[in-house]
Formats: structure tokens, sequence, C-alpha cells
């Protein structure tokens, strides 16, 4: 299981009987969806595979029922579990909190967050490139992600719009209890066709954003316009409804990783990949409530 950020996941979703998840891929009984250059593609390493060689630690579903034998207590001593997924997060968010809040009473300065948000984006890229998730790197990218956030947070509350800071928590709190909810009453349902499209529309908010950052390096002024004004406010709402659907991925890869065996270890790539979504989320609500009260 990695995390379903476009810009860091590394193992995705493909096909089984329209839902995507672990056990999902040829071996499902059709093809493989927009594999060729699909960094999503792929089989699911935890699902049963009963042509897989026997050296594949995960070929074997676990909570199958063996065929000859009576069906034994799963034991999930070495597997991830619904208690690993809420204790890694807890932890890297408390890490995300304590930073912003430190920031936020020394007064950091703008230059010093933007230095610690440009080395926390790139540890998230190293360990996207890990094959095994490392706590420590983990830990480090949430504390300096904590830092920018406080700083940034702290100069929008103090010189743009005074309580924005708050009501973006708020926000991103119900954006999270809105979605779990969607997702667990399956209102909200993670197919491989929603995958795909969500992938197609980040990418191209994200490549959109690029674009708009160079215009404002070298010509100066809002770029192209999609941070401020009408634009801004759109180009904001949609930033949001990304991060929410990103959030059902999360909850999906949770789900499966528990479901069919992942190791125990997979639920600090869980943890990981729900704080950057929540990260994207309250950034995306803080500029959005910034234009609003800006433009009063």
């Amino acid at each position: 299981m990695r995390s379903s950020n476009p810009v860091f996941s590394r193992r995705g979703f493909s096909r089984d009987n329209g839902q995507a998840g672990f056990n999902a891929g040829p071996q499902a009984g059709g093809p493989a969806v927009g594999t060729q250059g699909n960094p999503y593609a792929g089989g699911n390493p935890y699902a049963q595979q009963p042509t897989a060689a026997p050296t594949n630690p995960y070929a074997q579903n676990p909570y199958a029922p063996q065929q000859g034998a009576p069906q034994a207590p799963v034991t999930t001593g070495g597997r991830m579990t619904m208690d690993d997924v809420v204790a890694r997060t807890g932890m890297t968010l408390g890490l995300v909190i304590v930073g912003a809040a430190f920031a936020w009473i020394t007064d950091l300065s703008l230059g010093l967050a933007i230095g610690a948000g440009l080395v926390a984006m790139v540890l998230a890229l190293v360990q996207s490139f890990k094959r095994k998730p490392m706590p420590a790197l983990i830990l480090t990218y949430a504390a300096l992600e904590g830092l920018f956030l406080g700083a940034i947070s702290n100069y929008v509350n103090t010189f743009v719009a005074e309580g924005a800071a708050m009501q973006a928590v708020l926000g991103t709190m119900a954006v999270f209890v809105t979605m779990l909810v969607l997702y667990k009453t399956r209102i909200v349902r993670v197919t491989a066709r929603f995958t795909r499209y969500l992938i197609i529309a980040a990418s191209a908010f994200l490549m959109l954003t690029a674009v708009n950052l160079l215009f404002m390096v070298f010509a100066g002024g809002d770029g192209l316009g999609f941070r401020s004004g009408p634009m801004g406010i759109v180009f904001g709402i949609v930033g949001i409804l990304l991060g929410a659907f990103f959030l059902a991925l999360d909850f999906k890869q949770v789900e499966d990783g528990i479901t069919y065996g992942a190791p125990r270890e997979e639920s600090w790539m869980a943890a990981f990949g729900l704080t950057m979504t929540l990260v994207w989320i309250y950034l995306e609500m803080l500029r959005l409530i910034a234009i609003l009260q800006g433009d009063d």
C-alpha cells in the first residue's frame, strides 16, 4: 500500500469488478486497466494469487479458508490493523500540530518556513521511492510540514484574514468527517474509473498550479490569476474537492490493507498518505478563506 497522492504514489489500483483495491489485476478475470504507462496498474500483492511463486510471502490470502484443513483463527500479530493506522496517523498529525504551534508562537519567519516546506517535500519524495516505509523520515516530514503550516497560517491570520486559520482547521475536519461518512455508506465508491479520472484531474490541477507559479516568479503579480478573485475561488473549491476525493482513496487503501493482511509497517504509509491529503485540504481551505475575506 502506498499513498494515493498523484505525486508520491507508487502502488495504486486496478480493476476487480469495478472496485479498486488490493485484490485487483489481470488474475481477477479481466485485463488490467490502463497498464501502459500507468503507475497505478498492477495486481494486489496481498490478495490470493494461485499462480504466484512459493517464495511470495503475500501470495496466499491469510483470510481465505484452506482446503483439506479446518479453519484456524487468523492471527494479526504481524499484520496491519485499524489500531495501527490510527496510532501512526495520530503520531504524524500530532507532530504537524506541534510544529505548527511552535512556528506560530515563535513567529517563525516566512523564509525559514518556506525552507522547511521545501525540505519536507524532498523527504516526501524520498519516502515515495523507498520500498519500505521509514518512520523516522515520515515523522521528520510531519514536523517540518508543521513548521511550514504554522508560519503560513500565522501570516494569513495576521495580515490577510483574521481567524482564517481556525476556520481552515474546522473546514478540514468537516471535509474529513463528511468523506468518511460518504465512503462508509458507499455513497462515494472507489472504482478503477473513479481513480483514473481523479488522477487525471489532479495532474491537470498540479500542472496549472506550477504554470501559475512560474508566471508569478517571472512576470510578477498573481501570475495567471488562479489564486485571486473569482478564478481563485473556483480554483480553491476544485482543490478542496480533489483533496476530499483523495481521502476516499486513502480510506480504500486502509480498508484493503487490513482486509488482505498487509504487513504492520504499511500502517506508516497509510498515516503518511492521510497526513499529506489533510495538509493539502488545509492549505486549499486556508487559501480560499483568505481570498473570500480579503475581498470584503
